[in-house]
């Protein structure tokens, strides 16, 4: 702190904390001197400490006080002193609004207040203002001090319009002149209406609260209602007032807020606008990446071009995506990577960029493994397997998903399946009928013979079948 805004504090701290201390009503200055009228009350001696107590005494009246009591316009009684010796010493000298001459009573009694005076130096004159505004005077000591010729140190000063509200300014009496607000945030909390910053040193407001043009007063936000709605814009107060304008990341163009964040990442440092949209932009030779707006890849016609090399290291270099490095004579080129040449389709084979596909041939269609072509079934011919429907002719190589079902049968099979079925029956019914005629007729003719019955019938012995035998 410096010596001044130490003296300032000092000073400050023993005048104006008064009319925090005590309820000061009226008062007056006159040369170097100030005295004050505390309706506060006290007994004698607690009247005189609380004068010490803030630098100043008992205000010292000799036998006629009809002077200060018409200026203060006293109502009740209150102590002072005096250099006059009372009869007894257990009485103390005070004066009341009906009796401005000294008078006496206990001590230990209590009054309806107390006079005390402050010796000052430095005083400072009327504060000069433009046309239009008043000042208003608050002494150290709490009272109304506008009428002043002279005003002691740490008198605040407050500047208002000519039928206004808010301040204009405030000052206090310094050194025999005005220090303007925010001063030093030890004395008076800086002179702010709300907070005073020691690290900025000026002051502050709460919450939806903005710091008002005198810069000591708190006024209420217009931007916290958030006026401004349209893209990229944003409300900012100011000294003449809140306005709308362009968030970071934003540029005003055509009475808009137009984004600009995509060209502070352009990897060529070139953005221009394209129907109300800045793109980032390549130089020649070069092209916008497919996958990042704002890197750009180099641009290669033909089978082999040049590759980009870093400037400060030539062993460093890139190629656009699908294509392969390859040095010659020193030098590093890219060249087409082609899958192709590693890929075994039946027919055909479409390189990509960084993949490939195979295609058939007209009439032909590709199976699941993404090489092999088959010839399509003709309409109305038997299909072979679980009679799906073929798969198409160019599928998606990517694609795992398995060919469709067909839903019906054709009608041609279904006729072909029918009549084979009726003939099978048909023939498996004759042959059944066949089989059941034949057995009613079959008949063994050796068995109808009598004999033979008989011999079928009767035990025999070997000599008598011998006989039957030579007999037949």
């Amino acid at each position: 702190m410096t010596p001044a805004a130490r003296t300032l504090l000092v000073g400050a701290l023993v005048l104006c904390a008064l009319p925090q201390a005590l309820p000061t009503r009226r008062g007056h200055c006159a040369g170097n001197q100030c005295f004050a009228l505390f309706q506060d009350p006290e007994d004698f001696e607690g009247a005189q400490g609380s004068c010490q107590k803030f630098g100043g005494q008992l205000y010292a009246l000799d036998a006629h006080a009809e002077e200060i009591g018409e200026t203060l316009t006293v109502r009740g009684s209150y102590w002072v002193s005096t250099n006059v010796t009372a009869a007894q010493e257990t009485l103390c000298p005070f004066i009341t609004d009906r009796e401005y001459k000294l008078q006496w009573d206990p001590c230990t009694g209590t009054l309806h207040g107390f006079l005390c005076q402050y010796q000052f130096t430095e005083p400072c004159s009327g504060l000069e203002t433009d046309a239009g505004a008043h000042v208003n005077y608050t002494a150290p000591m709490g009272f109304r001090a506008d009428n002043l010729k002279s005003f002691p140190p740490g008198t605040i000063a407050v500047t208002v319009e000519d039928g206004g509200i808010v301040a204009n300014s405030k000052h206090v009496c310094f050194s025999k002149g005005w220090m303007a607000a925010p001063w030093s945030c030890e004395v008076l909390g800086g002179g702010c209406e709300h907070n005073c910053s020691s690290e900025s040193k000026t002051c502050t407001c709460p919450p939806g609260k903005i710091l008002h043009r005198n810069k000591i007063s708190c006024t209420v936000d217009p931007c916290v209602s958030n006026p401004c709605t349209a893209e990229g814009e944003e409300c900012k107060n100011t000294n003449e007032g809140w306005k709308c304008v362009c968030r970071d990341g934003f540029v005003e163009e055509d009475g808009g807020c137009v984004n600009v964040t995509i060209c502070e990442r352009c990897e060529h440092l070139l953005c221009d606008r394209f129907n109300g949209v800045y793109q980032c932009k390549c130089r020649k030779g070069y092209r916008l990446g497919a996958h990042d707006p704002t890197k750009c890849e180099l641009v290669c016609a033909e089978k082999d071009c040049p590759a980009r090399c870093d400037g400060n290291d030539q062993k460093v270099c890139y190629c656009p995506d699908g294509y392969i490095k390859y040095s010659k004579d020193g030098k590093t080129f890219c060249t087409v990577f082609d899958d192709c040449e590693m890929q075994q389709c039946d027919h055909k084979c479409e390189n990509l960029s960084g993949d490939y596909q195979c295609l058939c041939n007209e009439g032909f269609e590709l199976l699941k493994d993404r090489k092999t072509c088959v010839p399509i079934p003709e309409e109305g011919s038997e299909e072979e397997g679980s009679g799906a429907t073929p798969l198409p002719l160019h599928p998606n190589p990517g694609s795992s998903q398995p060919p469709a079902v067909s839903s019906y049968i054709k009608t041609g099979s279904v006729l072909g399946i029918s009549a084979f079925v009726a003939l099978c029956a048909a023939l498996i019914l004759f042959l059944i009928r066949s089989a059941a005629k034949r057995c009613g007729r079959f008949q063994l003719s050796s068995i109808k013979h009598q004999d033979i019955d008989i011999f079928y019938l009767q035990q025999v012995t070997s000599e008598t079948y011998k006989r039957l035998s030579l007999d037949k």
